[in-house]
């Protein structure tokens, strides 16, 4: 029977390690920032300068943005591994979760301060 339970607690831990990266992909991936960049580049009449300053910012962007896509996987890989090593809802599982919370956080303030930099170059 504790075999059945060491199972199922590494299926448990690999299936919300999968979930908690999925989360975060679609979170940052999601269509709201790509929709107002679509926005801004075929709705708008921007002059050549605002087209060049704001592909420059979006380079920029996405650079920040695959890093703290990357730390968030991370993080979610260290909650999948300290779910498979307490077994339970310890000490290592919950610093696991704040840390998937603060990087997630990370990126949605990044996010946050690329669209207020995004509406700068378009005052």
């Amino acid at each position: 029977m504790k075999k059945f339970h060491l199972v199922l607690a590494v299926l448990l831990a690999a299936l919300a390690g999968c979930l908690g990266a999925l989360a975060a992909d679609r979170w940052a991936n999601n269509d709201a920032e790509g929709g107002l960049h679509q926005f801004v580049h075929d709705e708008l009449s921007l002059t050549a300068d605002q087209e060049q300053r704001l592909d420059a910012l979006e380079a920029r962007f996405a650079v920040e943005q695959a890093r703290l896509e990357a730390s968030a996987r991370a993080a979610n890989a260290q909650l999948a591994q300290a779910m498979e090593t307490e077994h339970e809802y310890g000490p290592e599982v919950s610093a696991a979760i704040d840390e998937v919370h603060a990087r997630m956080g990370d990126l949605q303030k990044a996010t946050v301060r690329h669209v207020f930099d995004m509406r700068e170059i378009l005052d």
